[in-house]
């Protein structure tokens, strides 16, 4: 493959690779790994990729060896499979068995745990290094030209599914992400400042996040989780601009003792993958003087498509509370009826969006996400349409009861679905998780709950657990907090 057909990721990736080998790039464990240790890993790994568009899994773990096998892939123009190890060894053997790959790579022990009966023309193992296995008689996979990646989706609410993300699609996202700096010097260089990385790699926005780092030639902090103390001594340490906690990993830091002096080295946090109840933003913003910047995205978009930046929040995060923000530059947004009719401003419907990463052309492509728009293009997300509740004819949104349950100050996390009610056809339950050393009972909730909620909005069953069940991201999951649902157990009402 020539320089001219690479694509435009292969080609700025090996740029950059090419750079300062011995600059410090991923600070893993308070140890550095040199861009020259990464582009040696990433070399071994493209070079086993036997053509452009060759699908290759990777079993993604938050470690430097797989952000460098993850880089090798799409610097040989492959097409990156995600595979996650969460998943449990039964469920991911049952993923690789239904994929059509050419390789896989991971560690040595992730290869024996997961790789049963699987006919692979090349594995590369990961111990330090990478060490590549070819098998002359299995055959190839038919590739995927132009596939950058097949992003397995969270599954918050049914089973996850693989959206096909495209090189330059990936390159236009990179450039929407502009939407949030103030300097935009395209050049290939290495750049001052230290980012933290604390999304998994199996997600979209771990992923996005390690790409954009090493397309912008930025050093990173990669953890292998969001801890709050790890995640903390990173911002000490490195003092970064900004800083992106998910809405459950921003109530952790506001359950923390950390102080101002912790984060006063941060201009801003962006919070993205689910809402962010904008009570939860103004006390974060309110204790740590940092400003708490929401977004909208989604994988079938290939990341974000609206946001808030610094300068729209300074003038109107007031007047704008709770929205996630403005359209991406490129980035088009409409709120239409379920016949597809335009919505006129403030009025709620179905979001559809024509995102900019899909060029020139792209139709609108309708979310199931109730939303409105105002005149100033500011969005506000509703709720979801497919997850609304029917009661007795009352349609009751799910987010909106979360979000009020979330407001009481006991409450750490919630969870709000449907049930099936023989009179009413179907009811709100809600999940509950504490904060740490509360209590709280359900008539003292439902009182809470009834100042802001109408009498058929309030839950009809209430749990309490100790956790709620969540994706790799950190979103709730929706299918597994159902199966808590036992109404028929003494004290789930």
């Amino acid at each position: 493959m020539t320089a001219a057909t690479r694509s435009g990721l292969a080609r700025r990736l090996g740029e950059i690779l090419a750079l300062g080998r011995d600059t410090p790039a991923v600070e893993f464990e308070e140890a550095w790994w040199s861009w020259g240790r990464l582009a040696e890993i990433a070399e071994t790994v493209a070079a086993s990729v036997p053509e452009p568009g060759a699908p290759f899994g990777v079993i993604l773990r938050n470690t430097p060896l797989h952000v460098a096998a993850l880089l090798g892939v799409l610097l040989a123009d492959g097409c990156v499979v995600t595979i996650n190890p969460g998943l449990g060894r039964e469920r991911t053997r049952s993923d690789l068995a239904a994929l059509d790959l050419t390789g896989l790579v991971g560690t040595t022990a992730d290869l024996e745990e997961f790789v049963h009966g699987t006919d692979l023309a090349v594995r590369v193992a990961l111990d330090g290094g990478a060490h590549v296995i070819h098998s002359d008689e299995a055959s190839r996979a038919a590739t995927r030209p132009g596939v950058a990646v097949r992003m397995l989706t969270s599954g918050t609410t049914g089973p996850p599914k693989r959206v096909d993300l495209g090189a330059d699609m990936l390159m236009r996202t990179m450039e929407g992400a502009k939407h949030y700096e103030s300097r935009r010097d395209p050049a290939p260089a290495l750049r001052r400042g230290v980012a933290i990385v604390n999304a998994p790699l199996v997600h979209l926005g771990g992923l996005f996040r390690v790409v954009q780092c090493v397309l912008d030639g930025r050093s990173f902090v990669l953890l292998p989780r969001f801890e709050v103390g790890s995640w903390a001594a990173a911002v000490r340490r490195h003092r970064p601009k900004t800083a992106s906690l998910v809405p459950a990993a921003l109530r952790m830091v506001l359950d923390s003792d950390l102080t101002r002096e912790d984060l006063s080295g941060l201009l801003s946090v962006m919070s993205g993958t689910a809402p962010l109840d904008p009570a939860d933003a103004e006390a974060f913003t309110e204790r740590f003087g940092v400003p708490v910047l929401t977004s909208y995205a989604a994988t079938e978009f290939g990341g974000g498509v609206a946001g808030w930046n610094l300068a729209d929040h300074r003038a109107y995060a007031a007047a704008k509370r709770g929205s996630v923000g403005r359209a991406h530059s490129g980035c088009e947004l409409r709120v239409v009826t379920e016949k597809g009719e335009e919505l006129p401003p403030n009025e709620t419907g179905l979001l559809e969006v024509r995102p900019a990463q899909f060029g020139a052309g792209a139709p609108w492509i309708r979310t199931t996400d109730l939303a409105r728009l105002d005149a100033d293009g500011f969005l506000w997300i509703v709720g979801r349409a497919d997850q609304t509740i029917i009661r007795g004819g009352f349609k009751v949104h799910p987010d909106h009861v979360r979000s009020v349950l979330e407001r009481h100050p006991s409450v750490g996390a919630a969870a709000v679905l449907g049930v099936p009610d023989p009179r009413l056809g179907a009811v709100p339950a809600a999940v509950i998780e504490l904060r740490p050393g509360h209590d709280l009972d359900r008539d003292t909730l439902l009182a809470h709950a009834g100042r802001y909620l109408a009498r058929y909005e309030l839950p009809v069953h209430v749990r309490f657990v100790a956790a709620l069940p969540r994706t790799a991201s950190r979103k709730v999951d929706l299918p597994a907090t159902r199966a808590l649902l036992d109404l028929t157990e003494e004290g789930s009402e």
